[in-house]
């Protein structure tokens, strides 16, 4: 499964960064369309992250990963098929569906796999995938610098290509424990009752979880628009910092995240986290304020410091979110409920931009404002799940071994 992160993210990472050159300049969408044509994918794509979850409950693992995987390259392949903008529309919004039902599946499959090391699991995964990232970014700029509608072509086609390798490498995986699939043969009695399966959408107290969960994922939001944005409107921050800042937090991301998931390897643990987490949101609200004062200096050190402790923000709510998702879900509803949680990601892709683009228009206040609600958010996080922890200290589900 990480050998498959690996091969998915150099694949997504040929694609991400090109995707709107494509659909300017090879399917010649105005900047209205391609604008409309991202919200309106992303805007479905939301459904993914459910949906998966809700069908791998039910079925093998494996088998809904694979066939996930084969509609997303199918979508990847069919828009090298076509410039008709409906049809883009729709082969975008499936190839959506899938990259988020893909991210719980594979989350679903290491909770399941990995046990009380799904920590360190996920500082591994969250580092290949960041390297794969930069692997495929430093292929496509290489592509991009030849110009040719051929060459973006082949950028899209190594995408897809990049997820029918990771369905042939999903056949090599082996279907994990579920507490919510049980094997049975001709001589298992029937049970007596129809058991009662958890249900995320009546849980209240994880549908609040989720709800804090969106405002803590906005860190993601200030690299992908607000740090951009502020460099470029700024009058003391030199213009090219921007593509600088993205680099360190790959790198820190890639050096960092394993040695820092030490500190969350529990459930107790992970909560604890959220009080230096809650910091370093506050910092990194406070160093944006401070970087529209002084000179060029001041403003690239403070963006830096800024960058870096969201950065820290990042990483830290990777490991709290991981264990927190799953130590607050039923075992035999793991991945109806991993797939709600997943919601709270793709619903911050749309709120996102619009709460950094507040923090910049509103200028230094703004910014300090965005640090303390996040900041604020995580401590509420921390006083909605103590109760629930408490009643449930096992966050990693027994396992029942029957004989057969």
């Amino acid at each position: 499964m990480l050998t498959i992160a690996l091969v998915d993210r150099i694949g997504s990472g040929l694609w991400a960064s090109v995707s709107v050159l494509y659909f300017t300049y090879v399917s010649g969408l105005s900047v209205a369309q391609v604008g409309t044509l991202a919200a309106t994918a992303g805007a479905i794509g939301i459904a993914g992250a459910p949906l998966g979850g809700r069908i791998a409950d039910r079925f093998p693992l494996t088998r809904v990963l694979l066939a996930v995987q084969l509609l997303r390259a199918l979508a990847s392949l069919a828009l090298l098929t076509t410039n008709d903008y409906a049809l883009l529309l729709a082969f975008s919004a499936v190839g959506s569906l899938g990259d988020r039902a893909a991210s719980v599946l594979t989350r679903l499959y290491a909770t399941r796999v990995a046990g009380p090391d799904r920590v360190r699991y996920q500082a591994v995964h969250r580092t290949i995938a960041n390297a794969g990232w930069a692997l495929g970014g430093l292929a496509a700029a290489a592509a991009l610098a030849l110009g040719t509608t051929t060459a973006y072509q082949w950028l899209l086609a190594g995408d897809a290509l990049s997820f029918l390798a990771s369905a042939l490498l999903t056949l090599r995986c082996g279907e994990p424990p579920s507490a919510s699939r049980t094997v049975t043969t001709s001589k298992t009695p029937a049970p007596a009752t129809k058991p009662t399966r958890a249900n995320p959408w009546r849980d209240r107290t994880y549908l609040a979880y989720v709800a804090t969960e969106t405002v803590l994922f906005l860190d993601d939001a200030v690299f992908k628009v607000g740090l951009p944005l502020w460099i470029a409107h700024a009058d003391n921050a030199p213009h090219g910092l921007a593509p600088l800042l993205l680099v360190l937090n790959n790198v820190m991301v890639v050096a960092l995240q394993v040695p820092l998931a030490r500190f969350g390897t529990t459930t107790a643990a992970a909560r604890a986290l959220l009080l230096p987490l809650s910091a370093a949101f506050a910092l990194g609200g406070i160093a944006m304020a401070l970087s529209a004062t002084g000179g060029a200096v001041t403003a690239t050190l403070l963006l830096t410091a800024a960058a870096a402790a969201f950065t820290l923000a990042e990483m830290l709510h990777a490991t709290i979110s991981w264990e927190l998702s799953v130590a607050l879900a039923p075992g035999t509803a793991q991945g109806a409920y991993l797939g709600v949680h997943g919601l709270a990601q793709s619903a911050q892709r749309s709120v996102g931009p619009l709460a950094v683009t507040a923090a910049i228009t509103t200028g230094p206040a703004g910014w300090t404002t965005f640090g303390a609600i996040i900041a604020l958010t995580c401590l509420i996080q921390r006083r909605l799940v103590r109760d629930r922890l408490t009643r449930t200290p096992l966050s990693v589900p027994t396992v029942t071994v029957s004989e057969h």
